[in-house]
């Protein structure tokens, strides 16, 4: 496709400041690879030996779900359909909050790798294993996703080569994930957040002298109703609300924080659990900034092509394009600056995709692997742990081959995230929250729940809502000087929301269409979580749940939010587990993380309610 010359163009600079993003990128894997006598065990490479400090966890969280499809897709869903996606600041601050203190002190206390043991410990072997696939399978297609938006967004724009930028992304990832483990991923995502807020401020900086300060941005965002932020309207069907936000995204959001691998083990690397609260409230303020960047960008696109917009004038071909076309348009006297900013797209999806390597690795060897071959050594787990990583890169970039059939990327993400994520979540909190749930009813409570977002999810897929739920707002052509056949005013509200290539067209619109799978997406994972708690609920009681003898460490408890205050009065908190003995030498307070095995006492005389 010919990029449209009117813009400015990627010049050497851009590649080279690409290419240095890439390979600094790499050189922290080498190094994390052999610093501190390299990968020992495969606790190290996964879980960064269990040391990890509150700070660069923090980035690290904020990175990884930070994504390209964030950096390319919110600007433009401001543009679109205005600044009330930056309610969301509102949504992170409880999203954040039930994280740290309802699954947090939990899974801290457990000491487990993989999320999913604790499904084992609190139910049995086969609800672990329903969570492990689900999660691997709802991983590898959002990971194709993240690979694919940028590259493509950025081929369109810029020429930039489309399957050259998915694969080298893909190998750098799997290169430094494979080399360095959880500690690369970590220090990479570090130095990612840097680039991405320095790409984000380099547009912002610019717009602002461009359009003549902040001022004029808002006030034509203003008038163009771009700055609505209040509207309270409760019906769940509207796409975005106060009421959607702020409910479905708590929802949506907690899956990927309060349960996804992919983060929690992220912070349970941390050394001990203030470090690990610290760093989930530290990347509060990280999400809140990179919220801020985006919507801001948002707007600054409004202002810029308030009169003339690039989409409905088709100099681009899809809303995530607009960002590096603003990008080249303003900064195209600037070699370098451009190529600053693809790396900060391109650093959004490497966080993420590196994230998602290693958790998928970590559940793979802790609950796949290690259970069923139990004489191997700490050495050859390292190394398989290796392997699932390098196999994992390439599932992912074969998954991006197939997200280049999936249209509107930014839903199609969330919506994936929803659909899997919320029956998860609702899994979850069965155990921690109802003390009587057992594995019959957490078993049913997952297909029920499941088997209601998938229906909803692919329904919304299959037959996408109608406009006056989405409210785009109106997008102006009359300032182009382009001859337009026919009017040369349109509003996007012909342009249909959801471009899937599985979409059905003219087709009579059903009730149920219009009802059910009309739902705002952020209500998927909403849905999905409520289903399964309830089921859950009803059928534990009729089988017995009351019955079970529990552990009351795999319930939140009172004392896990009194321990809060704790850190006042003694300095060294050392979890008081009696059955792991404890080394003199090492500072680590963490049982699982020990010189010595751990008592396994676990697989015959599991403490463990019902069995199946």
């Amino acid at each position: 496709m010919d990029v449209p010359r009117d813009i400015g163009s990627f010049v050497v600079w851009d590649y080279v400041v690409f290419a240095g993003m890439l390979l600094i990128s790499a050189a922290i894997g080498i190094y994390y690879a052999f610093a501190g006598g390299g990968q020992q065990t495969s606790k190290d490479f996964l879980m960064g030996g269990r040391s990890m400090t509150a700070v660069p966890v923090a980035l690290s969280l904020t990175a990884s779900f930070m994504s390209a499809v964030t950096v390319l897709g919110t600007p433009a869903e401001v543009y679109r359909f205005g600044a009330i996606f930056s309610i969301f600041a509102i949504t992170y601050f409880f999203v954040v909050l039930i994280s740290a203190e309802v699954f947090l002190p939990v899974f801290y206390r457990l000491g487990i790798t993989s999320t999913y043991e604790y499904l084992e410990l609190r139910f049995n072997r086969f609800i672990r294993l329903c969570g492990t696939v689900l999660f691997i399978v709802q991983t590898i297609l959002y990971t194709g996703i993240v690979i694919y938006a940028p590259a493509l967004a950025l081929n369109q724009v810029t020429g930039f080569d489309l399957w050259g930028a998915v694969v080298a992304t893909g190998v750098v990832c799997t290169f430094y994930c494979t080399l360095g483990g959880l500690k690369a991923v970590v220090w990479t995502d570090v130095f990612q957040v840097g680039i991405m807020v320095a790409g984000f401020a380099s547009v912002i900086i610019q717009a602002t002298i461009t359009q003549g300060g902040i001022n004029t941005i808002l006030s034509d965002a203003s008038n163009g109703g771009r700055l609505n932020f209040w509207n309270f309207n409760p019906h769940p069907l509207q796409r975005h609300t106060f009421w959607t936000i702020i409910i479905g995204g708590t929802f949506t959001w907690t899956t990927i924080y309060g349960v996804n691998q992919s983060q929690v083990q992220r912070y349970i690397s941390c050394k001990n659990r203030f470090h690990a609260k610290l760093s989930l409230y530290i990347n509060l303020v990280g999400l809140w900034v990179i919220l801020t960047c985006s919507v801001f960008c948002g707007l600054a696109l409004y202002s810029r092509y308030r009169d003339c917009d690039p989409w409905t004038s088709k100099k681009v071909s899809e809303a995530d394009q607009l960002m590096p076309y603003l990008v080249l348009d303003i900064l195209r006297n600037y070699p370098g600056v451009p190529g600053l900013f693809v790396a900060c797209a391109y650093s959004g999806t490497l966080s993420t995709v590196s994230s998602s390597i290693n958790a998928l690795a970590a559940v793979t060897v802790e609950d796949l692997v290690r259970p069923h071959f139990k004489s191997l050594s700490e050495k050859s787990l390292s190394w398989i742990s290796q392997g699932m990583s390098v196999l994992y890169g390439a599932l992912c970039i074969g998954m991006a081959a197939v997200a280049s059939l999936m249209g509107a990327l930014l839903q199609a993400a969330l919506s994936i995230f929803g659909m899997v994520g919320g029956p998860l979540l609702g899994l979850f909190s069965l155990g921690i929250l109802v003390p009587f749930a057992n594995s019959i009813g957490a078993f049913t409570g997952l297909l029920a729940g499941f088997a209601i977002s998938l229906w909803v999810g692919i329904g919304a897929q299959l037959y996408p809502p109608l406009p006056e739920r989405t409210l785009p707002l109106s997008l102006e052509v009359h300032g182009c000087n382009i001859t337009h056949n026919g009017s040369d005013w349109i509003s996007t509200t012909e342009m249909p929301f959801s471009t899937s290539a599985f979409q059905i067209h003219n087709v009579e619109r059903t009730p149920l269409m219009d009802n059910w799978y009309s739902l705002s997406y952020l209500y998927f994972s909403t849905t999905g979580t409520l289903v399964t708690l309830l089921v859950g609920m009803l059928i534990s009681l009729p089988t017995g749940g009351r019955r079970q003898n529990l552990d009351p460490r795999f319930l939140l408890t009172k004392q896990d939010f009194l321990s809060n205050f704790d850190v006042f009065k003694k300095k060294n908190h050392v979890l008081s587990y009696k059955s792991h003995p404890y080394m003199e030498d090492g500072g680590i307070d963490n049982p699982a993380f020990n010189h010595i095995e751990l008592n396994s006492t676990d697989h015959s005389g599991k403490i463990n309610g019902t069995r199946l």
